[in-house]
C-alpha cells in the first residue's frame, strides 16, 4: 500500500492475535511491534510463527529486559539472545526502557524508575553504548512513566533522556502517555517536557491508554496499556506530529486486550491525523533507525 500514513502507523503484537495475522486475507496494518523476549527460543513455535508473519510485515523489537538503569553488569544472554533475534528478523527498530528491572542479578517483573543523577546517567549511557556496539544498530529509548521520584535526583527527566541521548547517539521512543501519566503523578507541564525534547532524535511514537486509581486522600494514573487512548494524549499527538511532522507511531494495547477490529480502528484514528497533517511538513518526515 503507498498511503504514506497507513505504512507509519504500527499495533502491538500480542498472543491474542498472533495466529490472525498468518491467515489471509491479512489483517491491514503498516507494521508490528513484538516484546523482544517472547521470541528469545530460537525453534519455539512462537518464533516460527514470527518467522512466518515477518515475510509479510515490518517487525519492531521492544524490549523489557536490558535493564539499563541497574547498577548490575549488562546480562551477557540476554543481550546474546536479543543480537541472535534481531540478525534473524532484521527488524525495522529495535528499543527498551530508561528503567531498571535487576539487582544482584535478580529479576523483577517490573520497569523501575531511576534516580536523575550524574551517576545514574553514566551507568545508562555506558550501558546503551554496549548494547548498540554489540547489535550493530542504534537502540531507541523510551522515556518511562513513573510514580515516584528520588530526593536525590539533579535534573529533570526531559534533561536526563536528553543527555542520555547526545551522549551515546541513540534515539528516543517518545510514549506520549507516559508523559501524560507521569504528569499529573508528579505535577509538571506536559509541553515543559516535549519542549526540551530534540524532535530529530525522536524516531518513534507510542499511544496507549491508562487508568485512574483512587487512594485515600487523592488519586494515581496508571500505565496500563488496558484502554484505548485518551482524548489529551491525542491532542498531544496532533500537536507534535503537527509541528515535527509525522513520526511511526505504535498503539500499545497489552492488558484487557481488545478485538483486533477495534484495535485496527484506534490504529486508523492515528493514521487520519497524520493524513491531516500540511504538505509544508513532509520535509520533516523520519524514518525508523
Amino acid at each position: 500500500m503507498n498511503d504514506y500514513a497507513f505504512q507509519q502507523v504500527g499495533v502491538g503484537l500480542r498472543a491474542p492475535h498472533l495466529d490472525l495475522f498468518t491467515q489471509f486475507p491479512q489483517p491491514q496494518v503498516g507494521w508490528l511491534e513484538i516484546h523482544s523476549e517472547n521470541f528469545f527460543i530460537p525453534h519455539s513455535p512462537a518464533r516460527q510463527t514470527l518467522n512466518t508473519i515477518a515475510t509479510s510485515f515490518p517487525i519492531s523489537c521492544h524490549g523489557i529486559g536490558l535493564s539499563l538503569g541497574s547498577a548490575d553488569p549488562i546480562n551477557i544472554q540476554h543481550l546474546a539472545q536479543l543480537k541472535a533475534l534481531v540478525d534473524d528478523i532484521q527488524p525495522i527498530a529495535i528499543s527498551d526502557h530508561l528503567s531498571w528491572s535487576s539487582v544482584n542479578g535478580q529479576y523483577f517483573n517490573d520497569l523501575l524508575p531511576v534516580p536523575y543523577t550524574d551517576e545514574a546517567l553514566a551507568v545508562v549511557c555506558r550501558k546503551i553504548q554496549q548494547v548498540q556496539d554489540t547489535l550493530g544498530r542504534q537502540l531507541l529509548l523510551e522515556n518511562p512513566s513513573s510514580y515516584l521520584s528520588f530526593r536525590q535526583s539533579t535534573m529533570t527527566e526531559w534533561d536526563f533522556l536528553s543527555q542520555v541521548q547526545r551522549t551515546t547517539g541513540c534515539g528516543l521512543l517518545l510514549d506520549l502517555n507516559n508523559i501524560y501519566v507521569s504528569s499529573f503523578n508528579h505535577g509538571f507541564d506536559c509541553q515543559t517536557y516535549l519542549d526540551a525534547i530534540d524532535p530529530a532524535a525522536v524516531k518513534e511514537i507510542h499511544l496507549a491508554g491508562f487508568i485512574v486509581r483512587q487512594l485515600e486522600e487523592n488519586e494515581i494514573w496508571i500505565d496500563t496499556h488496558s484502554r484505548p487512548v485518551s482524548e489529551p494524549v491525542w491532542q498531544l499527538y496532533r500537536d507534535w506530529v503537527g509541528r515535527h511532522g509525522p513520526v511511526p507511531t505504535l498503539i500499545e494495547w497489552d492488558l484487557d486486550i481488545p478485538p483486533l477490529p477495534e484495535l485496527l480502528a484506534e490504529a486508523e484514528k492515528a493514521r487520519q491525523i497524520l493524513r491531516s497533517i500540511q504538505p509544508e511538513t513532509s520535509h520533516h518526515v523520519r524514518q525508523q533507525a
